[in-house]
């Protein structure tokens, strides 16, 4: 019930819908005019830059689904009191926390396919099927861990409004440096570093073994999962301690001084 509930929210907010769904699937077909030539991948080049893009793109797509809109609704929820109220009824909190987190799996999952099936009925974007067992295991491990990192987005950002502006700071420069809209196989080595240290680079890599050729199967790639699950464990542990149900400024020492100024006045 819970994961039906926000599945309506995130399709009634345009902007949300928008940046997940519309977004990379428009850069997708842009590209897919504009380039036409051949591109570095990791580990060789392909003459199908679509085969390139196609899965980065799916992996940014199924980042904003879980980090941007996790992030964001549960920081407006509870600058609304949502997270308040349901706080008090006598279902868990677990449940609501869990229907939010399971919506935005479900949604990655859904961007997820719409961009790999345009790119391969409309690119040609072909899919190692030996080695797709790897990139579902990436799939699952990379979204997990975005989904955590929201939670603890929206744990840190104290205030709703500022919530969009924080999720796409982070993650639009994070792409940039995570072959998500450039390949970064020729880039500065500090550039590379970087990507490699953070969460969305190690997701497209591993991720994109089922769509580039210069990896044998069955293609797991352990130690980028490894780079991706750590960030996961350390949102999950942002989350657990800093994550709280109460609009900023609700505080029970708040609300006392609130009632004595109230009678004083």
């Amino acid at each position: 019930m819970q994961t039906r509930n926000q599945n309506r929210v995130f399709w009634r907010t345009a902007i949300a819908a928008f940046f997940t769904i519309a977004f990379p699937l428009i850069t997708l077909v842009l590209f897919g005019l504009i380039f036409d030539f051949e591109i570095e991948v990791d580990g060789g080049i392909v003459d199908n830059p679509a085969q390139f893009y196609a899965p980065s793109l799916a992996v940014f797509a199924a980042a904003s689904a879980t980090f941007t809109n996790i992030g964001i609704n549960l920081s407006t929820q509870r600058d609304d009191g949502i997270l308040k109220r349901w706080r008090g009824t006598p279902i868990a909190p677990s449940a609501f926390m869990g229907g939010a987190i399971v919506s935005g799996l479900w949604i990655a999952v859904v961007a997820n396919a719409l961009m790999l099936t345009v790119g391969a009925v409309f690119y040609d974007v072909e899919v190692d099927a030996a080695k797709v067992p790897a990139s579902v295991l990436a799939f699952v491990v990379g979204s997990t861990t975005f989904a955590a990192l929201g939670v603890a987005l929206s744990a840190l950002v104290k205030s709703g409004r500022n919530a969009p502006a924080a999720a796409q700071a982070v993650l639009l420069p994070m792409a940039f440096v995570s072959d998500v809209f450039v390949s970064t196989a020729n880039a500065p080595s500090l550039v590379q570093l970087i990507g490699d240290v953070l969460p969305l680079k190690p997701f497209v890599l591993s991720f994109g073994v089922a769509f580039n050729p210069f990896v044998d199967a069955p293609g797991f790639m352990w130690d980028r999962l490894a780079v991706v699950a750590a960030w996961g464990v350390a949102g999950a542990v942002v989350a657990s301690r800093r994550f709280t149900w109460e609009p900023a400024g609700t505080s029970i020492g708040s609300a006392t001084r609130g009632r004595s100024r109230r009678a004083v006045a």
